[in-house]
């Protein structure tokens, strides 16, 4: 589906987090704990760089704007994933196989439910005329 114009750049970015996600479930996968170590390391940075800057744009913007309209349940679980996803990086910080599975798969299950279903309500609201 194409995505309005206000979503397009979150929605580019949502890619990129799929693909940290598959990369780091490989590496737990693989068992090998020089390449979790090095997924963790990414993931840490891409947190910092990406992910966190997202987040924060999503929760100022996109988040504030949907509140406003009434859709509570959306906001607040975009922003309890949100939060678990912080706490989890602080965590990869000691590189484990279980906090790198946990993270990996909570990044894929919230992009996922941001696209799906966040960004479906988001775009009908978007949609309407001023």
């Amino acid at each position: 589906m194409r995505r309005h114009q206000q979503l397009q750049d979150l929605s580019r970015e949502h890619h990129t987090a799929l693909q940290l996600a598959l990369r780091a479930r490989r590496a737990v996968e693989s068992g090998d704990a020089a390449q979790i170590a090095a997924s963790a390391a990414a993931c840490i940075e891409a947190f910092s760089v990406e992910l966190d800057p997202h987040f924060v744009i999503e929760e100022n913007e996109l988040l504030s704007a949907l509140a406003r309209q009434g859709e509570h349940d959306l906001v607040q679980r975009t922003l309890a994933e949100h939060e678990q996803l912080r706490d989890l990086i602080v965590q990869l910080a000691q590189p484990d196989a279980t906090a790198l599975r946990s993270f990996a798969e909570l990044l894929n299950a919230h992009v996922r439910f941001e696209e799906r279903e966040l960004f479906e309500v988001a775009q009908r609201y978007l949609a309407e005329p001023v």
